[in-house]
């Protein structure tokens, strides 16, 4: 192997509020050495996904956090360079948590193979993947989509909410999606065929939400939270089912909104109009993930759904990639080239 040093980013040091570009340190460390049942990879493309902020907290969550000094963690593709593992070769394709670093090593229970002929590698990360699953177990378990009904999506034109909306069109219903920018609403609903995209950063959003929503809202697909939730609100119907998937708009709060309280307003909403709020975790369904990877996979192939990804070039510039996801500016699936796809 010509090169002997492994390109790392590390946390230096936790945010408070948005993460800032002294919060990341670029480091350089040794490649690993691969023991008995363990695989080296060579990172090709690294997800960046919106749960990486609240890994970056020391407070308790569903995921150990990520500390100081210590790779940041992430999904990761990557070629098999040296196996001590039956079950991978040099040259395989994997998926696994490699974190942000140009080299890393697996146990190989943890590594999935990546099937090239199947799709390009990077949908791994994300329709093929993690954001693929949760779009499909959330809805599909917790949504429970009817025909004729209406399913409100936030963040619609990104990893998760792309596909969200897609699957509910397949399932009959009237979809609308939720997004930041005219271009993102007019590729919701030009290229990924949903019926309707309203523009949040509008002065006239609840209007424009409720003339896109003119039978109320019977799922509604939770990525963002703030104010976008509270225009939804008015319009959820009896027994409308909401997954919460995210809150993207809270993940750099330092603390709780000025204003009035608005729990009374919910709680009296949930009580009267029956409603179903659960949040979810992608691995609460992992027995569905070979369902799901399968029936996606199927549905890409028939033109059913169609995917965006933005790719940003280096893993240096893997932080500013990162602190823009959490403002809304990626658009598509985040993903970064840490190296390029061998040849053939």
């Amino acid at each position: 192997m010509s090169q002997q040093i492994n390109r790392q980013v590390v946390l230096a040091s936790r945010p408070n509020g948005k993460p800032q570009a002294n919060n990341f340190t670029i480091a350089d460390a040794p490649i690993p050495a691969p023991e008995d049942g363990q695989v080296l990879s060579k990172t090709i493309y690294l997800s960046l996904d919106p749960y990486m902020r609240g890994r970056m907290n020391a407070g308790k969550s569903y995921a150990d956090p990520v500390e100081i000094d210590e790779v940041m963690s992430g999904g990761t593709v990557g070629q098999v360079i040296e196996s001590k593992n039956s079950g991978f070769s040099a040259g395989d394709f994997v998926f696994g948590y490699g974190g942000w670093q140009e080299f890393w090593l697996q146990d190989g229970k943890k590594l999935k193979k990546v099937d090239p002929q199947l799709a390009p590698i990077s949908t791994a990360t994300g329709v093929l993947g993690m954001p693929g699953v949760t779009a499909y177990t959330g809805l599909l378990n917790i949504g429970q989509p009817k025909k004729g009904e209406t399913v409100v999506v936030a963040a619609a034109s990104g990893a998760v909410g792309s596909v969200v909306g897609q699957i509910a069109r397949i399932k009959g219903t009237r979809v609308v999606g939720i997004a930041g920018t005219p271009e993102k609403c007019e590729f919701v609903t030009e290229e990924l065929g949903f019926d309707a995209c309203v523009n949040h950063s509008l002065q006239d959003f609840a209007e424009n939400l409720k003339s896109a929503c003119p039978n109320g809202i019977d799922v509604y697909f939770e990525n963002v939270g703030g104010k976008v939730f509270e225009k939804v609100l008015p319009l959820l119907n009896n027994f409308s089912r909401i997954p919460v998937c995210g809150i993207i708009s809270s993940y750099n709060a330092t603390q709780l909104p000025a204003g009035p309280n608005l729990t009374p307003l919910l709680m009296r909403n949930i009580l009267v109009k029956r409603l179903t709020f659960r949040g979810f975790i992608v691995w609460d369904f992992d027995s569905q993930e070979e369902e799901a990877l399968t029936q996606l996979s199927n549905w890409i192939k028939e033109g059913k759904i169609r995917y965006r990804e933005d790719i940003v070039d280096g893993l240096e510039n893997a932080p500013e990639a990162f602190m823009g996801l959490l403002e809304g500016k990626n658009f598509g699936k985040l993903v970064v080239r840490v190296s390029d796809e061998p040849a053939g």
